[in-house]
């Protein structure tokens, strides 16, 4: 069997495809606390690293099996637990403001749930009232939740967009990332150039013009 699942997982090579805006998860795993997460994860990679062939014996290495598995649990994949998501803040726009709120540029860092590898990029937000806004650090928290977990780009835009659509009840929002994927740059083809964009819109931001105001704005520096 394990020399079938080689043989399909080197043919299908890269070409792989997400079937869900939903994160693949098993919800028996996600009810055990982060102590027993991490002290699992540390076992299993200690493990791993005996395979490579590596000493745990020695200084450097001996903590390393639990230091990856805090770092896995509370950090990079901290958005897999729903006590992590954020409350969102949402405020009446008594302003009146009704033109384009942009926040760009947020700092993204997620893995690739292929290889496990860093995923590096900008996240671009924008959106128009219908009555309501939301204060901007959560922008970036709603972000950071989706981004750490094992993620496709593709999959990561949508859960964003589909956050902040129903947090801030309009369909006018626009989410655009633009990232690098070390799983292409420091293996396979080893292309350290590229980079990958993806957006999702609805609303007012299917009319061309309006497209165009948020990305002339996105890209002026």
């Amino acid at each position: 069997m394990k020399e079938n699942n080689t043989f399909i997982f080197d043919e299908q090579g890269d070409a792989h495809v997400s079937h869900s805006i939903d994160t693949p998860v098993v919800e028996a795993y996600l009810k055990r606390s982060d102590n027993e997460k991490i002290h699992e994860i540390e076992h299993y990679f200690a493990e791993i690293m005996k395979t490579l062939g590596l000493d745990l014996e020695d200084d450097s290495l001996k903590g390393t099996p639990y230091r990856v598995a805090k770092m896995f649990v509370n950090e990079m994949f901290s958005g897999l637990t729903e006590k992590n998501k954020p409350c969102i803040s949402i405020f009446e726009n008594k302003y009146q403001y009704n033109k384009l709120l942009i926040e760009k540029d947020i700092q993204l860092y997620s893995a690739c749930e292929h290889h496990f590898l860093p995923i590096i990029g900008k996240v671009h937000v924008a959106y128009v009232s219908s009555g309501n806004v939301i204060g901007l650090s959560k922008i970036n928290r709603i972000v950071q939740y989706y981004a750490k977990r094992p993620q496709v780009q593709e999959r990561l835009t949508l859960q964003i967009y589909n956050e902040l659509r129903q947090a801030l009840n309009t369909d006018d929002v626009f989410v655009m990332v633009d990232a690098q994927h070390l799983c292409v740059s420091m293996r396979g083809v080893e292309d350290t150039t590229s980079s990958t964009i993806t957006i999702e819109y609805g609303g007012c931001f299917s009319e061309e013009d309006k497209r165009k105001e948020c990305l002339t704005l996105i890209q002026k520096s």
